[in-house]
């Protein structure tokens, strides 16, 4: 199973492609669709569709695993984010890849094994699952992998239930 994980922003979109084969993870991606802050903001968006499209017709995903969005104290930012997932999720559907949302807590479940751990935490699992030499940067870039390992891993105890 190939998996496309994305930690969605709006100037920094983090991106990382994993492969489960068993139980081993292999890193195939990862990066940063980035844009600038003083581009209009149909241009940045034309740019995160564009660059999710073509990651996504390069690698070919089995399923884009995205964080699910939660509202923070800016309502401006949230809704750009939003506006900016809608683009991510567009790419995804006119690929017919299927989209799955986590939210921070089971992303920390599935890759630590524990709800409140602390992002570097997170990091440095996502590091040695992938049997990476370091943390990837930007941590958007580690965020989207740790991403694609949570739905490898919720994936799997769903096949199991059905297989079972």
């Amino acid at each position: 199973m190939i998996v496309l994980g994305i930690d969605p922003g709006y100037a920094i979109v983090g991106t990382g492609v994993v492969q489960q084969v068993n139980n081993k993870f292999k890193m195939l991606y990862y990066g940063a669709i980035l844009t600038e802050a003083h581009t209009p903001f149909n241009l940045r968006i034309e740019k995160i569709f564009d660059e999710a499209d073509a990651l996504i017709k390069t690698y070919k995903p089995d399923a884009v695993a995205m964080e699910k969005l939660y509202f923070n104290t800016n309502q401006k930012t949230a809704i750009d984010v939003a506006q900016a997932r809608g683009a991510l999720i567009l790419a995804a559907q006119k690929n017919r890849v299927p989209i799955y949302e986590y939210t921070p807590l089971q992303v920390k479940m599935s890759v630590v094994g524990y709800g409140r751990a602390e992002k570097k935490q997170v990091q440095e699992m996502t590091k040695v699952l992938l049997g990476l030499d370091k943390i990837p940067k930007p941590d958007d870039a580690a965020d989207a992998l740790a991403l694609a390992i949570c739905h490898c891993h919720s994936a799997g105890s769903i096949l199991g239930k059905l297989n079972g």
